[in-house]
């Protein structure tokens, strides 16, 4: 992956893995981004921020970091959180780097910090035990970007992208176009369509959803070009599914660099046998395919096959569409306050029970 994607660029020194801190200098998370990663830009830190986050930008000699600090209600303490990142060359992918990062950041986070939470977009590597030498690092409680996903190959042909899906796959997107579903690319104007399909979504599967204020701030970003850089792709499309003009089912999808990822989906109670779902996502990966994006991230699989997991049905579903199945570390946090930390971890070890287990029975 090539690496001259900073506007302000400075010299990149050597990453040296025996030195004892790594670099850290600050700079303006706006003109900072990784390349292919959303979540380590400018544009997400300024969405983030509209909502509660105070992000601070850095260069890791040379490489950025945007961290997110947010500050706990009724408290002077609060959390950094680094979204799919830091974002390193492989060799140093590894905890101790983490632990030098975390103190070299120490002095420009607040004094109420009680942890940093990297997010890590690091491919996992079963040859290399990752707790070998934790220095301090610790897995959290929960993964707040799901650490499993699907990557599908937009360099392929048409045809051999279509090959390479599983043959149900493949019916159930003709049966779709057969029984007359209809897909159409829309503007940010469509989004309270979008929304109420959402929330019908949110309410059959019990799951927790911003207000429709997010996903409109975020599309008012991309459009308005906040961090923009010269030649790199940033778009957000809306796909909506129709049936008799009526709409079922829409996703929306972000391009950036050179890759496409599957954000948020919407379905309707009705209608659900058209398998309008699998359609979207095919035309969605043409088109992101034709405004030259090399990878599709379908964004999120449960970690294995396993019919009782439950979310086995959205494994068989993005798994359908081939591709390569890829496995990130996920979350792991540097405390700086450790007393708080084991606090911490107690009642976010309750709150995560309660929104994913007890509330979904």
């Amino acid at each position: 992956m090539g690496r001259e994607f900073l506007p302000n660029r400075s010299v990149r020194v050597p990453l040296d893995k025996d030195s004892g801190d790594l670099a850290v200098t600050p700079a303006d998370y706006l003109y900072l981004e990784a390349e292919d990663n959303l979540l380590q830009s400018g544009l997400w830190a300024s969405h983030k921020k509209a909502f509660g986050w105070q992000p601070k930008g850095f260069l890791l000699q040379g490489y950025p970091l945007i961290v997110l600090y947010r500050k706990l209600p009724k408290s002077s303490f609060g959390f950094a959180y680094v979204p799919h990142g830091p974002d390193l060359p492989q060799g140093f992918q590894k905890p101790e780097i983490l632990a030098k990062i975390s103190r070299g950041l120490k002095p420009y986070l607040s004094t109420g910090t009680i942890f940093i939470r990297y997010d890590l977009p690091w491919k996992i590597k079963p040859e290399i035990p990752f707790f070998q030498n934790n220095n301090g690092v610790v897995k959290a409680q929960g993964d707040i970007q799901p650490p499993d996903t699907v990557f599908l190959n937009l360099e392929k042909s048409e045809e051999e992208i279509l090959s390479g899906m599983k043959q149900k796959t493949r019916y159930n997107l003709r049966l779709a176009e057969k029984r007359g579903v209809t897909v159409r690319e829309e503007g940010r104007e469509k989004l309270p369509v979008w929304y109420n399909l959402y929330r019908e979504t949110a309410e059959r599967d019990r799951i927790t959803i911003h207000p429709e204020e997010y996903y409109s701030n975020l599309f008012d970003l991309f459009s308005n070009g906040a961090g923009e850089r010269e030649n790199t792709l940033r778009e957000l499309k809306l796909y909506l599914a129709y049936y008799e003009e009526i709409p079922i089912a829409g996703i929306i999808v972000s391009h950036f660099g050179t890759r496409a990822t599957y954000l948020y989906g919407a379905s309707s109670n009705t209608h659900r046998n058209l398998m309008s779902s699998y359609l979207l996502q095919w035309e969605a990966l043409r088109a992101a395919k034709v405004r030259g994006c090399k990878v599709y991230d379908l964004f999120g699989i449960p970690p294995k096959e396993d019919p009782d997991h439950p979310m086995s049905g959205l494994y068989r579903f993005k798994t359908g569409f081939g591709g390569e199945i890829i496995h990130y570390y996920g979350c792991y946090d540097l405390p700086y306050r450790k007393t708080l930390y084991k606090f911490y971890s107690w009642a976010e070890k309750l709150r995560l029970w309660y929104f994913r287990s007890f509330r979904k029975r």
